[in-house]
């Protein structure tokens, strides 16, 4: 974390906390009445209540990864990999504060859950 400013870090991982707990705020909209005839729209409607809450769910999770990084980095232990212990890139903490592994280490874990 040597190149990385703590406090941009802690401010950047502070705006998407912020911006993922609106979003899991937003209400997800529930089908509306059916009537005959019209299959074709609840159909629409069961897709978008599904896109909904399958977004919901990555938001969840994505909040529990930033969580995660704001506890690394008040503990000292933000970027060094959780798996190996080496430090994990600054370009990649950079486009992923939140990047919890190395490429290296993220790419052995992305190959085991294939």
């Amino acid at each position: 974390m040597d190149d990385l400013d703590p406090v941009a870090v802690r401010a950047t991982l502070d705006a998407e906390r912020s911006r993922l707990i609106a979003e899991l705020g937003e209400e997800i909209r529930a089908p509306g009445q059916m009537t005959y005839g019209s299959q074709a729209a609840a159909a629409s409607q069961v897709f978008e209540q599904q896109r909904d809450l399958a977004l919901r769910d990555r938001a969840s999770q994505q909040l529990a990864l930033v969580d995660a990084a704001i506890e690394r980095l008040e503990k000292g232990t933000f970027g060094v990999c959780v798996r190996c212990g080496e430090p994990i890139a600054a370009a990649r903490l950079d486009a992923l504060p939140w990047a919890a592994h190395c490429i290296g280490c993220q790419s052995a874990l992305d190959r085991s859950r294939r």
